[in-house]
């Protein structure tokens, strides 16, 4: 059986060597979907007219005049999330969360696919140029109900990791998935049901990004985990 050397001083077979690239390339996109959504997210804030960070939501940059970067910004968001699914779905195989946490990643990743499609409604006067909202429409409708369904997943997805990096002996990412995950939905409940009235939307702000760099942090220590596939 032919089998390559790798910098670490163990072999692999052609086989196993490749099946590794794939893997890590997955959890590629774990690393970098939660900075591309946020810094996407801001600099359309930034530029946007009449958009107030701390009164609209960052789903409303997709309506209007250039809407279609949000709306593009989450489906990709989402789709790099569930190929990140995959790759953590390869590279756990056994044991805690390596089934569990993939999938409720998943659903999250859906879940945005979903967000973008449908669209919010216009309200707090953002965007402007548009009529603004006096009942919930329709595909507002899907929109929040996709929020209802993916962020408890991501929360969930976040806590059986958190077993399954403490039996590793990875203290301190453990930790940190149980501090944000419950963070994470708290905010998004505050927001949803109005209990932080006006700081219900930069609360949930702060914790999106929190749960986003979480998220990147745990998909840079799985991939450092993984073999080396250098080859040589």
């Amino acid at each position: 059986m032919t089998t390559i050397p790798t910098r670490a001083g163990t072999v692999s077979t052609p086989e196993e060597l490749t099946a590794d690239r794939v893997t890590k390339s997955l959890l590629g996109y774990g690393v970098i979907a939660g900075p591309v959504y946020v810094v996407a997210s801001v600099v359309q804030g930034l530029l946007r007219e009449g958009f107030d960070f701390s009164r609209h939501a960052w789903s409303q940059l997709a309506l209007g005049d250039g809407g279609w970067i949000q709306v593009t910004n989450l489906v990709a968001t989402g789709v790099m999330t569930v190929l990140a699914a995959i790759g953590l779905r390869r590279a756990l195989r056994t044991g805690p969360a390596a089934t569990a946490a993939p999938v409720l990643l998943a659903l999250f990743g859906l879940s945005l696919v979903v967000a973008g499609i449908f669209p919010v409604d216009a309200v707090n006067g953002f965007p402007a140029d548009l009529p603004q909202a006096t009942t919930i429409s329709g595909t507002a409708a899907v929109h929040l109900l996709a929020g209802a369904l993916g962020f408890p997943c991501l929360a969930a997805a976040l806590l059986v990791l958190a077993r399954r990096l403490s039996r590793e002996g990875f203290g301190g990412p453990a930790t940190a998935c149980r501090v944000v995950a419950p963070l994470f939905l708290a905010g998004f409940l505050g927001l949803a049901s109005g209990l932080l009235g006006a700081a219900g939307v930069p609360v949930f702000v702060a914790v999106v990004v929190a749960v986003f760099a979480l998220l990147t942090v745990v998909f840079v220590h799985r991939y450092r985990t993984m073999p080396n596939t250098d080859g040589r």
